[in-house]
């Protein structure tokens, strides 16, 4: 065990009860959690103010003077301790209303001190509340020119005395007992020379206890940089490993099934990026090695063709015995499984091709007829649930296995398609909906090979979104019913089923009600859907809509991602200050699948957050998915991100990737670089980086990083 190992109670000041308090709150477990728990701010305290300098209220300042007088005034609630501090240039009033007693026996008139508070101003003059008040003395002057960090806490550790000076004191207990040679360096020397980078001893002191700006600047740096740069070389050694180790099955016949289908049932013209994208999944696929490649595409840009005739190039190919491949698509909800099999059949039509639905709502002989086909290699192509990857389901020859909205599903379920060809692990495409910025996929998919379809088919009407308060009500009610009269539908999107106490809003069902009571039947019939009911009566519902037995739609998010009504042309998103960017993006997509023109409705209270009205701007003003998840990831951060915190990668001590894309960028290029030329890390110079990924590896050996 390593210094930086050892369990945080046995360091002085923290005890049993505190560690306990420190792992509950915090995650600290040991001295090196506690080194890695940096701060998120800083008190300037490299200079002094003079009094007259007090200008804005609300700032910190630091100031330096004689305290002239202390007295206690009021009574009751009103019973405050105020005192005079003076110096060359002028003076202000402190006040304190806690700790007065204390206050009034500690403090002495006529003594120099050293204050440090928030600047308020009352009747015109600036006074300072609860200060904090140091003698000066050698010791406060040396203190005073630093910076002061301010760490993360929460109200269980400042009650047990760990507030952000608390833990201060902890950090610098730390730093007196820790030899240097417990934080060995990681990067090579050339690495350090050539971009400039600190010493890692010296960052992670400077990080804590900064005595100047440059010196917290380049800490900062240095360790921002380690961290993209130690996690782009894990992501791009898989990717190497994977692609050397890895063998995969050679698609080099593009055949019957591929060319009939492009002929003869393609009824459009592709567009550039889905050609674009199935060349490069056809070079993946007579390379000879497994593909491992994401798909990400707006809502409508077509991701379903491209996977489709990646299917269709597997069906055209036989293995060396002559056994035909297969091909499967798992989808995340069984909703969603089943609008891709009635596409995908309608596209495919009459060209002979077998394609099955498996669900775990499919049971006896049915499903007993669909693993026997399976099995025997008589259907080419299955659609499913997560079914697909259970031990009872039996591939002939499974060639190529598609996931939709991979994020849905956990590692293992993906690791389990690797297994349902002993021969050879099929090849892995991975298609998701959900725009991901470049810079968070660089992050996240970094050992995957990436395509992006950013182009819609031509005749597409962007959608039409606006933003409407309760004031527009009515009107917003009438479009609904012009929309209606002209054969269409629309979608009424609730953010949660049941009223809380503490948020004061419409809910789903009061919703359904009002909207009941406004489009009466017999005139109008309305659908609800929602998490909580029964699987059969969601279905049911969903279905009598996408048959037009139902006008309106009443839902909470399950229709984000599943049904697909080209009629319907409205989507109104109540309370739409709730949502995320991403979602309400997602929500928006379910409209405009037609060829007439649709739209979106955001409707809001009266009052929004500042991050809010940035979000409902970002929707009106751009129907762009990338522009919009780009966005998103700077409001709320990649954590927040829907899917990504199953990744386990994004857990960052400082880096920020919405906003250190040019570090991100730096670290990836440097790593490819690195890579390129020495995969194995066996160069001398490489000594450290390939202890640390030793290191690394030996972490995170619960699971791989398999698509």
């Amino acid at each position: 065990m390593t210094f930086l190992d050892t369990g945080i109670e046995y360091l002085k000041g923290v005890g049993p009860q505190r560690a306990e308090t420190l792992k509950a709150e915090l995650g600290i477990f040991s001295f090196r959690d506690l080194l890695f728990h940096f701060p998120f701010r800083y008190i300037d305290k490299t200079r002094f103010h003079l009094i007259r300098d007090i200008q804005n209220e609300g700032e910190t300042y630091q100031l330096k003077g004689i305290l002239r007088r202390l007295e206690t005034l009021g009574e009751g609630r009103a019973k405050r301790l105020t005192a005079t501090l003076r110096d060359e240039s002028g003076a202000i009033e402190l006040v304190w209303f806690q700790g007065m007693n204390w206050l009034e026996r500690t403090l002495e008139i006529g003594k120099e001190y050293v204050v440090f508070g928030r600047a308020n101003e009352f009747n015109g003059k600036f006074n300072m509340p609860h200060p904090e008040m140091e003698e000066v003395n050698e010791e406060n002057i040396r203190k005073a020119s630093n910076f002061e960090p301010v760490y993360p806490t929460t109200d269980k550790l400042t009650q047990k005395g760990l507030d952000p000076k608390g833990l201060r004191r902890l950090l610098r207990t730390l730093f007196e007992i820790m030899p240097p040679a417990a934080i060995p360096e990681n990067l090579p020397d050339y690495l350090l020379e050539s971009y400039r980078l600190a010493p890692r001893w010296a960052a992670l002191k400077a990080i804590h206890f900064p005595t100047q700006q440059t010196d917290l600047d380049a800490a900062t740096r240095r360790l921002k940089f380690e961290e993209l740069f130690l996690l782009q070389l894990r992501l791009l050694q898989t990717k190497t490993r994977r692609k050397d180790a890895i063998r995969g099955f050679v698609f080099d016949t593009i055949g019957n099934n591929f060319n009939r289908f492009f002929k003869e049932k393609l009824a459009f013209e592709l567009t550039g990026a889905q050609k674009r994208v199935l060349k490069e999944i056809r070079t993946d696929l007579g390379a000879g090695r497994q593909m491992n490649r994401l798909v990400q595409g707006d809502v409508g840009s077509g991701k379903t063709v491209v996977a489709l005739m990646a299917m269709l190039i597997a069906l055209d190919n036989k293995r060396a015995d002559g056994t035909p491949f297969q091909a499967c698509l798992m989808a995340p909800t069984e909703i969603l499984a089943r609008q891709h099999f009635e596409g995908m059949s309608a596209l495919v039509g009459d060209l002979g091709i077998n394609i099955g639905f498996l669900s775990g709502t499919i049971k006896g002989k049915k499903r007993e007829a669909i693993l026997a086909q399976l099995a025997s290699g008589e259907m080419h192509i299955v659609i499913g649930t997560h079914a697909l990857i259970e031990d009872w389901v039996q591939y002939q020859n499974l060639g190529i296995a598609i996931t939709d909205e991979q994020h849905r599903f956990g590692v293992q379920q993906r690791a389990s398609l690797w297994k349902k060809n002993p021969i050879c692990p099929p090849h892995i495409l991975v298609m998701t909906a959900t725009p991901i910025p470049r810079t968070l996929a660089m992050t996240l998919y970094g050992d995957l090979d990436i395509s992006i379809i950013d182009e819609l088919p031509p005749g597409r009407k962007p959608i039409t979104t606006s933003h409407k308060t309760e004031h527009h009500r009515l009107r917003v009610q009438g479009f609904m019913k012009e929309e209606i009269a002209k054969g269409r539908q629309v979608y009424v999107v609730y953010p949660m089923i049941e009223e809380t106490e503490k948020v004061d809003m419409a809910n789903l069902m009061e919703g359904y009600e009002a909207i009941s009571r406004d489009f009466p039947m017999p005139d109008y019939q309305v659908s609800i859907v929602h998490g909580k009911m029964k699987a059969a009566d969601k279905e049911f519902e969903m279905q009598r809509f996408v048959r037009g037995e139902t006008q309106i739609m009443v839902a909470t998010t399950v229709i984000e991602v599943g049904v697909n009504v080209p009629n319907a042309s409205v989507m109104v998103i109540e309370n739409a200050e709730r949502f995320g960017l991403s979602q309400l993006h997602q929500l928006r997509g379910r409209v405009g699948r037609g060829a007439e023109q649709s739209y979106c409705i955001l409707m809001t209270g009266f009052k929004l957050s500042a991050d809010g009205r940035e979000r409902i701007k970002t929707m009106v003003s751009t129907n762009d998915g990338f522009v919009i998840a780009e966005a998103d990831l700077k409001l709320r951060g990649p954590g927040n991100i829907e899917g990504t915190q199953q990744s386990g990668m994004l857990r960052f001590h400082i880096a920020d990737i919405a906003r250190d894309t040019h570090i991100l960028q730096a670290a990836r290029d440097i790593a490819t670089k690195i890579i390129d030329q020495d995969p194995t890390l066996s160069a001398p110079e490489h000594a450290r980086l390939r202890e640390v990924m030793g290191r690394q590896e030996m972490e995170a050996r619960v699971w791989g990083r398999i698509s």
